[in-house]
């Protein structure tokens, strides 16, 4: 028995990786490559599976109280085309002083994250951030 659903809720578990993701997902719904909501809060994981980017009608992605350290973690996440919401707080990569521009570059088609609103002036500040980062990043390689 399959259910005829977008969304599914895995939160608090201890799941650690998302090995085994798309065959979960298979398993439960008669629409796997609908999956437009997926909620992994409160679990320990540690590293954004390539798996996930394989979602393309993933809007809505719950992230937080989870084990992330790297702020790169997000980066692939890009992919996504019609990823709008996102939650990362409550991993440690909300420490990094960088967290929410690094987010919001990452990912320019979000309108929520961490569900507060994402405004035009902050897409506007993350992208001149971004820009100047690659920028930096640039220069140190070519002195290297």
């Amino acid at each position: 028995m399959k259910y005829e659903s977008r969304s599914l809720r895995f939160s608090n578990n201890i799941i650690t990786d998302l090995h085994g993701l798309q065959m979960t997902v298979s398993h439960f719904l008669v629409e796997p490559s609908w999956l437009a909501w997926l909620d992994l809060s409160f679990n320990k994981i540690s590293h954004i599976d390539q798996v996930l980017c394989e979602l393309q009608e993933l809007r809505v992605l719950y992230l937080h109280g989870n084990s992330i350290l790297v702020l790169s973690e997000v980066d692939p996440l890009g992919v996504l085309p019609h990823l709008h919401t996102i939650t990362l707080h409550g991993n440690v990569i909300e420490t990094n002083k960088r967290y929410r521009n690094h987010v919001i570059a990452a990912l320019p088609g979000l309108k929520t994250m961490d569900f507060s609103a994402v405004t035009r002036q902050e897409r506007e500040l993350a992208k001149i951030w971004r820009h100047s980062n690659d920028q930096s990043r640039g220069r140190k390689e070519t002195l290297q």
